[in-house]
């Protein structure tokens, strides 16, 4: 009873700690632009970097977590970006951008979700690197489907969105993202797609249902990816679907690989490095794409798993009353 007692007590206090510290995040967040202590050009390259690090937790999830090797994830976070535009352009008065913009972004959101639910089923028939064939080949599918709709512009690019994405929005998503993951990954299902990544085989056998979780987490993560992409949309105020060629999931598995595989706080380690050494070379002009491709090759030689991999920081970690309910795992119904 006394441990389970303390359990209780460790779990409430984590709930406070998220709480104060994903309010304390949101208020600096508003408080640096609104005092002109950051400039325009460093509040975008923030906003960049918290994208990307929604990008790369939900990627994370399907790469790292469960083991699987998706590399169409530009796909899905085109889907989110174009129906997200389209709500705040087409289909609603303009004047209503930003009492529609959240809406926007779960619409969004879900239509990737829904793209991926598509994708998942012909996807997880397969193993190995055929997985990695059907997730390139959507991608691929996605950006030249764009590419031949005048209604939303066609290879010119679709236009005229309000620039709704801020600060506050971004570290708000990036939290959002942050909070249902672990919540995820630490609950009976991320057992199950951790069991998954471990052996698929013996996790059928102790009565995981793999394709169920499988398609779920392939779902969320698209999810997320469409989020982020409504969220880009609106801070370009510019789409194109060569802003979502296979050079951009390239840049998101690089991020993955470089924080480390499994590793929520290795995303976002990832993801800020990464944007950041890209935007340190913008000097270098088309030479700089380079780097990630070449960055992704020495990786995978030199260190697999990333510079965090399936390693975990503290305040990420379970709880004590989480921990208790690893035994259990996500049975069939």
């Amino acid at each position: 009873m006394k441990k389970s007692n303390q359990a209780s007590e460790r779990g409430r206090l984590g709930g406070w700690y998220w709480t104060l510290g994903s309010l304390a995040l949101l208020a600096l967040a508003w408080l640096l632009p609104a005092s002109g202590i950051m400039n325009l050009y460093l509040q975008q390259v923030l906003m960049y970097v918290g994208i990307n690090i929604i990008l790369t937790l939900s990627l994370n999830l399907v790469n790292g977590y469960m083991g699987e090797f998706s590399v169409g994830h530009a796909g899905f976070m085109a889907v989110g970006a174009y129906v997200a535009a389209i709500l705040t352009v087409a289909v609603f008065p303009r004047a209503w951008g930003p009492v529609v913009f959240p809406l926007a972004l779960i619409m969004g959101g879900l239509a990737a979700a829904l793209a991926g639910l598509v994708v998942a089923f012909p996807s997880f028939r397969t193993r190995g690197d055929y997985l990695a064939i059907v997730t390139l080949a959507f991608n691929m599918i996605v950006k030249s489907i764009l590419e031949n709709i005048n209604a939303v512009g066609g290879p010119r690019g679709y236009m005229g969105m309000s620039k709704l994405s801020n600060l506050v929005w971004v570290v708000f998503w990036v939290l959002v993202t942050l909070l249902v993951l672990r919540n995820v990954i630490y609950s009976n299902l991320g057992r199950g797609i951790i069991a998954i990544r471990e052996d698929e085989l013996a996790a059928n056998l102790v009565s995981v249902n793999t394709p169920r979780l499988k398609i779920y987490a392939f779902c969320l993560s698209a999810f997320f990816a469409g989020v982020a992409g409504g969220l880009y949309a609106h801070l370009l105020q510019f789409i194109n679907p060569r802003s979502f060629s296979i050079l951009k999931s390239t840049d998101m598995l690089v991020m993955v690989y470089l924080g480390g595989i499994g590793s929520l706080a290795g995303s976002i380690l990832g993801a800020s490095l990464y944007t950041i050494l890209m935007e340190l070379l913008r000097p270098l002009e088309l030479w700089r794409w380079v780097v990630g491709p070449l960055l992704l090759v020495l990786l995978m030689i030199f260190r697999p798993t990333g510079i965090m991999g399936l390693k975990e920081v503290r305040w990420l970690q379970p709880t004590a009353s989480e921990e208790t309910g690893w035994g259990k795992v996500a049975r069939r119904s």
